[in-house]
């Protein structure tokens, strides 16, 4: 019991710490990505000139905040769940079969990783159609932003899901070694060190 509690503690503390970090960053790309669109609308029925690089930019900040906040959703019970089962069975038998299910959702996340990967390395071989960075700005040639950024944020987003996922399966072995009345809660948006 000592062991997985000992393993929990500082998987928790990252986790919270990381997620936190990630929805502040998520929150900052929803902003670009309401500006960008917003700025889209604007110039195609205000000016008759629609940028071609707004909507690309949209793209990239919506998959990136998808990214960095469906960990924190996933933890915190967000996601659609069928859990009825679960609640009928006699309290021992649910929590084998969520910690069942937990175990089958990391080997599904196990080879996301794995395709993940492929996906961002991939994504150096291509460049974005209309990003680049505005290195002309400071008197340099622009450069085209290679699309392994934008599928970066699948494979970002897996990572911190398997990492949530491994959690809760040690939150839920403490919990069927009956260790499970001093778990401390985990963090939510209204409690301090909320992720």
């Amino acid at each position: 019991m000592a062991i997985l509690k000992g393993l929990l503690a500082p998987l928790q503390f990252v986790n919270t710490h990381v997620l936190r970090l990630g929805r502040a960053i998520a929150v900052f790309a929803m902003a670009i990505m309401v500006l960008s669109i917003l700025y889209q609308v604007v110039m195609r029925y205000g000016f008759n000139a629609a940028p071609n690089w707004s909507e690309e930019l949209a793209r990239f900040c919506m998959l990136w905040m998808t990214g960095l906040v469906a960990p924190a959703a996933y933890r915190r019970g967000g996601f659609v769940a069928i859990d009825t089962l679960t609640m009928l069975l006699p309290k021992n038998i649910g929590a084998v079969l969520n910690f069942v299910l937990l175990a089958l959702a990391l080997l599904v996340l196990v080879v996301a990783l794995q395709l993940g990967l492929k996906h961002v390395n991939s994504g150096w071989l291509f460049a974005s159609s209309s990003l680049r960075l505005p290195l002309d700005l400071i008197g340099m040639a622009p450069v085209k932003l290679k699309l392994a950024w934008m599928f970066m944020s699948l494979f970002v987003g897996v990572i911190l899901l398997t990492s949530v996922t491994v959690e809760l399966l040690l939150r839920q072995l403490v919990r069927l070694t009956g260790g499970g009345d001093d778990l401390p809660p985990l963090p939510t948006l209204d409690t301090p060190g909320a992720e």
